[in-house]
């Protein structure tokens, strides 16, 4: 349990590694699945995971899989366009993102890139926030939320939920020449 699972080096050679054991990366997906129950996923429901590589993206992919609801990871290089075709194919309830990533020593705004496809996504209910390059961003009411306030909250245990060996898991798009996700 207290050996490392993840190990993320940031962006930023100045800045300390982050090692993950196995006990901390079980109680943070648990802390993760309840945050998604609380916010009405469910089994079954659809998740996009629109994150940089950071510790989140797998604890997310981890927490769906906890409560049976079906995770579609979609490249944080990808556009707005991009984005919203997969979403509205996937007819995704959730999508988890944060305010941007870096790519070397610039950043990209994630989270305008997600404002501008969900004007085109009506089955978006709820968007969850992952603080990174602690840039200003806009949050809609009702629909955006900081996920780590959300975490604090969450508690660390949650009952794994029963799956058929043939429920899905995940959806996963090609990039495909034609510019429409198969």
């Amino acid at each position: 349990a207290d050996k490392t699972a993840i190990l993320f080096e940031p962006n930023d050679p100045s800045q300390e590694a982050e090692h993950i054991s196995y006990s901390q990366l079980y109680q943070r997906v648990n802390k993760m699945a309840n945050v998604l129950k609380s916010k009405g996923i469910n089994k079954g429901d659809r998740v996009c995971v629109y994150l940089p590589m950071i510790p989140e993206l797998a604890i997310s992919v981890l927490a769906c899989a906890r409560i049976g609801a079906v995770h579609s990871v979609v490249f944080a290089g990808f556009s707005s366009n991009a984005l919203a075709t997969r979403i509205n194919d996937a007819d995704c309830k959730m999508i988890i993102t944060s305010d941007g990533g870096f790519r070397g020593k610039k950043t990209i705004d994630l989270k305008t890139i997600v404002d501008d496809a969900l004007e085109d996504c009506e089955s978006i209910e709820s968007a969850l926030v992952v603080k990174r390059i602690d840039s200003e961003i806009k949050m809609q009411e009702g629909r955006d939320y900081w996920l780590a306030e959300l975490l604090e909250e969450a508690s660390p245990e949650i009952q794994a939920e029963t799956m058929d060996a043939e429920d899905p898991l995940f959806i996963l798009y090609t990039s495909g020449s034609t510019g429409k996700p198969k």
